[in-house]
């Protein structure tokens, strides 16, 4: 397992989660210091995620960050103040080198899983590269992606499932994707919150079902997810993004204790 991801004492999930995006240093290390205390007491291998700069928005009114600099020393911040690995999206070549200076795995957004240069790009830093899944890939076309890290040179990489199009408005998760994406010898994580979008909608803001988070996250663990990537803010309803497919971070705790007995349970079938 990738070294970020497991730790020799724990057979349990690990977690990707934070807010969607960077809106202070003060929101960051709240979350991220709420976050660390319960999956310390659950050792659950935990990475804090935050976006630096949010470029795919369906307005152009729409919150993008505060700033890039700014923000990606917040991210910094917080791998210095809790001593545990950060991750965040990046949009271009240029991007890759630039974030890799601040966090120890870069993230290739959904829409650009397919982009060659960028997933190159991301290779050749270094760093650990997380690829999710476009919304309009086969669980068995994302070896492609998988394949352009490796030839790039980087064998630190993983997939992240965040549901596939069904329909213009909603999202659906085929769990068989779970079990299809391992066999590329990487670790799949499921993303429990985007899966959950509903996006194109009328108004240009993304809606979501987050009262089915446990749902989908409980599913991905009993299908064999080595991780789950969830976002979430104290607050979803003021969220500067994606507020609307959140989890609201007070209903973190119950939840990861769910999800950790259901692993055990889980692996005790292996």
């Amino acid at each position: 397992m990738l070294q970020y991801l497991k730790t020799s004492d724990t057979d349990n999930f690990f977690l990707l989660a934070g807010p969607c995006v960077i809106e202070s240093e003060e929101m960051a290390l709240d979350i991220a210091g709420f976050v660390c205390e319960i999956t310390a007491r659950l050792n659950i291998p935990y990475v804090f995620k935050g976006s630096y700069k949010k470029a795919n928005r369906s307005r152009i009114d729409s919150f993008t960050g505060i700033g890039d600099e700014k923000a990606l020393k917040i991210l910094r911040k917080v791998r210095e103040t809790f001593n545990v690995p950060v991750v965040t999206d990046i949009h271009t070549e240029q991007e890759a080198a630039i974030a890799a200076e601040y966090v120890d795995i870069l993230q290739i957004p959904a829409f650009l899983c397919r982009q060659t240069d960028l997933l190159v790009a991301a290779a050749k830093t270094g760093k650990m590269v997380n690829i999710k899944k476009g919304q309009f890939l086969s669980p068995e076309a994302m070896r492609h992606a998988v394949d352009k890290v490796r030839d790039a040179g980087n064998c630190q990489v993983a997939v992240t499932d965040r549901g596939t199009s069904f329909g213009y408005q909603d999202l659906v998760v085929d769990y068989r994707g779970i079990p299809t994406m391992k066999q590329f010898g990487v670790p799949v994580i499921l993303d429990a919150t985007h899966s959950l979008q509903q996006p194109n909608q009328m108004s240009g803001v993304t809606g979501g079902r987050p009262e089915l988070i446990d749902t989908i996250a409980s599913a991905g663990i009993a299908a064999g997810a080595d991780g789950l990537f969830i976002e979430t803010h104290r607050n979803p309803s003021v969220a500067k993004s994606d507020g609307a497919n959140m989890l609201r971070l007070d209903c973190l705790p119950v939840l990861l204790e769910k999800l950790t007995a259901l692993r055990q349970v889980v692996t005790s079938f292996k």
